[in-house]
């Protein structure tokens, strides 16, 4: 019994530090123990309900969209999952077709199989240097358009989950000279309103929905999220009604709470509070961007491959080495120096930094690149400078044969997962984190996809998505 609260307890009281999310980063000072559990209560009277504003929730949203500079927000207990769930339904008929850059995360996907959607793809640059992906090229969303006149909405992913941020005001320019809305999943940019040192917010560059995570880069709990209406394109009645049916019938007022907690830390501290961790994040950065067997992305990526500007707060090390790889960098530091980064790619780790940051987190992850620089030179023996390997890769694009509802919805059985090439996937496989689809229903399985994920599984990266936990077989449609 409470196995779970027992584990979590434990864990607190270790000296691990996260560079990941939840953005209040377990730090005291930007909790000041505001939520206990005496506040976990329901729709009682004098405390409004979340899917009948009236009062207290519906003063908190327009405090929210004042902040913001957006027409109307809504709050999410349920995670940005709900807000985009809300606004694929509220965009687009049932049937009907959606036009989304295939980095998108997984729930994403999810309302596309839910409204029964045919699915258009943008495929993101990518950067070689780096082996990551860039952003979406405003001329590539001008085609699919032009070839594609029955597309009812437009849905990119910007920030991406490594910081890469997209030009949304060509985009939205575009899109509405098609009269359609556009809807940016901005979960990792709900901080960038806030200061001239992030990027410009996806809701001042035109966007009609914009999506973000308070959670993940500012002082809020997990599972907290805003919906921004930006425009008349999208009715407040359609998404008040599909936020109705997404979110939890008894939403929590601790996480109601907590967002708004957080809006008020926005408004009356983050300037106080960013005045002391920018330069902090500029000393970090300046150290780590001095390691001779990595190397820490920045600006310097920006206006090359669609990459419109850069998130300075996301730490993205690449391992020069390919002898080396994101996941024994990522265990290295888990294991030996008790930093826990937010995500291992085949050749980077990331790590998300926020206002809740302390200097003694950042000092402590600055010596540990340091140590394990100092480390790698020793085994090669000698002072390393190999150059960065650019290699000619772009995102995987897999053939589509069905609509995802209908691959989903078929008769499938399954068969090993390494002898599927040339089958018509009945689900979804992905690495988690982010959870960006490497493959959906409905798409053919290629040689090429397989060979990738046989290489994301020897270097221990997370496979998920299929049915069958070990990862031995797949469902294909019949």
């Amino acid at each position: 019994m409470r196995e779970l609260y027992g584990k979590l307890l434990d864990y607190s009281k270790k000296d691990y530090y996260p560079f990941h999310m939840p953005g209040h980063k377990r730090n005291p000072f930007s909790l000041e123990k505001y939520l206990p559990w005496n506040l976990d209560l329901t729709e009682i009277e004098g405390f409004d309900n979340l899917h009948h504003p009236e009062d207290l929730i519906k003063r908190a949203q327009k405090n929210a969209a004042d902040l913001y500079g957006s027409r109307e927000c809504f709050f999410s207990v349920n995670g940005s999952t709900a807000a985009l769930l809300s606004a694929i339904s509220s965009a687009v008929r049932p049937g009907g077709k959606i036009l989304v850059a295939r980095n998108c995360h997984k729930s994403v996907y999810h309302g596309i199989y839910l409204r029964g959607l045919q699915s258009s793809y943008l495929y993101p640059d990518f950067i070689s240097e780096f082996h990551m992906n860039g952003g979406i090229s405003p001329e590539e969303v001008i085609e699919a358009l032009m070839r594609e006149p029955d597309i009812e909405a437009v849905l990119l992913t910007s920030p991406t989950y490594d910081g890469v941020v997209s030009d949304v005001k060509a985009i939205s320019k575009l899109v509405h000279e098609k009269g359609i809305p556009l809807i940016v999943d901005e979960a990792h940019g709900a901080h960038f309103a806030f200061s001239d040192y992030f990027p410009t917010s996806a809701v001042n560059q035109g966007a009609d929905l914009v999506i973000q995570s308070l959670h993940k880069t500012l002082p809020s709990l997990t599972q907290t999220a805003l919906l921004h209406r930006c425009s008349d394109r999208i009715s407040s009645e359609s998404l008040q009604k599909f936020m109705g049916i997404y979110q939890s019938s008894s939403p929590s007022y601790v996480l109601m709470a907590g967002i708004d907690w957080c809006l008020g830390f926005l408004r009356e501290e983050f300037e106080r509070v960013c005045d002391s961790y920018l330069p902090k994040l500029e000393t970090m950065r300046k150290r780590l961007s001095q390691l001779e067997h990595f190397h820490l992305v920045g600006k310097e990526i920006v206006g090359n491959s669609q990459v419109f500007d850069f998130d300075l707060s996301k730490i993205l090390l690449f391992v020069k080495e390919r002898e080396r790889n994101g996941s024994s960098l990522g265990r290295l530091l888990r294991e030996h120096f008790h930093l826990e980064m937010e995500m291992e790619a085949e050749r980077y780790v990331l790590g998300i930094s926020s206002v809740c940051d302390t200097g003694e987190g950042m000092e402590r992850l600055a010596c540990a690149m340091e140590e394990i620089d100092r480390r790698y030179s020793e085994e090669s023996g000698r002072n390393f400078r190999q150059p960065i390997v650019i290699e000619k890769e772009e995102f995987h694009r897999a053939v589509p044969k069905m609509r995802i509802a209908q691959a989903m919805d078929s008769p499938c059985r399954k068969i090993p997962l390494w002898e599927s090439e040339g089958e018509i996937s009945g689900e979804f496989v992905y690495l988690y984190p982010p959870g960006i689809p490497l493959i959906a229903p409905g798409e053919v399985i290629s040689g090429k996809l397989l060979e990738n994920l046989k290489n994301c599984a020897a270097q221990g990266l997370k496979i998920q998505g299929l049915e069958d936990f070990s990862g031995e077989t797949i469902k294909i449609v019949r």
